[in-house]
């Protein structure tokens, strides 16, 4: 079938609908390490774009943000309308198109950067589209209100296939939670992929061609949201614990060790991170704590 997201809680829910209602060095950063998504009222996702380049989302009203790790500028680019929603999201540097997850409408937002066009807006399912990684092939998109991966096919040209829908089995299949499956990465040319699972504070692995899963022993992240992979290597954000989890992968992925915490002292509920050389960029999306600027962190990956 393959064609080469301690927990989420209910209050974490509740915050979320209140909300929605109303490869370069760490020395490319910017001296204060805050980079200001100007005219933003929420935010969620993060992207690495080309070079220094990154996306970020506003997650209640799906508009788009570009900017620079170096210069810490990021502006506006898409108006997304009052509909939409903007979570997890995923840079394809081949074809210039930004894949992003849409949360509780069910469904995946495809734009093209050059253009600035919305590609394609693909209904997956009800639940919450949270998170997208990107295969050879093309992406996969998590639900955190239901036990299975939805896959969209991407040829080499950006032309988007039919979806499909891959139901899960084992442990990444509990779905007893307000916010289940959530952050995902892929790994190994997309013959791997990792997700969370906010509600159990865990991550696993899953077999993109029969949804098996297996748990990633010794790894506990409680309130884990996005999750980054690089060789032996995950980060796993954790947003109400305000940090990020670096986490040394064994060769066959079935265990890890959390080898470093990264903290900042302005992380405001940090929700997803891109990795840009030895500097994470991680978006504050202020669950608990809503101020009136929303921003992207820099901080040393530590690898």
């Amino acid at each position: 079938m393959r064609r080469t997201v301690q927990r989420r809680t209910a209050i974490a829910f509740i915050a979320l609908m209140a909300l929605l209602t109303p490869s370069l060095p760490a020395t490319a950063a910017p001296p204060s390490g805050v980079i200001v998504l100007d005219g933003a009222n929420s935010a969620e996702g993060i992207a690495a774009g080309r070079g220094t380049t990154f996306y970020a989302g506003e997650l209640a009203t799906g508009d788009i943000f570009q900017g620079d790790i170096r210069t810490g500028i990021a502006t506006k680019i898409i108006d997304g309308p009052d509909d939409r929603m903007a979570v997890g999201m995923k840079f394809d540097a081949g074809s210039n198109l930004l894949f992003v997850a849409g949360g509780a409408g069910g469904n995946a937002y495809v734009y093209n950067t050059a253009t600035l066009e919305l590609v394609a807006e693909i209904p997956l399912a009800p639940g919450f589209i949270n998170d997208v990684a990107l295969t050879p092939d093309g992406a996969w998109f998590t639900n955190s209100a239901a036990a299975e991966l939805y896959f969209v096919p991407v040829s080499h040209r950006g032309e988007l296939g039919d979806v499909v829908t891959l139901p899960l089995s084992g442990p990444a299949a509990d779905a007893g939670d307000q916010f289940n499956l959530n952050g995902i990465a892929s790994a190994k040319g997309g013959r791997v992929l990792f997700v969370s699972h906010s509600g159990n504070g865990e991550i696993y692995t899953v077999n993109p061609d029969t949804g098996a899963s297996a748990l990633v022993e010794g790894v506990s992240v409680p309130n884990v949201d996005g999750i980054l992979v690089q060789g032996q290597r995950l980060w796993a954000v954790q947003n109400f614990s305000d940090q990020i989890s670096r986490i040394d992968l064994a060769n066959n992925f079935s265990s890890g060790v959390v080898e470093d915490v990264i903290t900042s002292t302005s992380f405001n509920t940090p929700a997803t991170a891109a990795l840009f050389g030895n500097t994470l960029a991680a978006v504050n999306a202020q669950f608990l704590l809503p101020d009136t600027e929303y921003e992207v962190v820099l901080v040393p990956a530590r690898l």
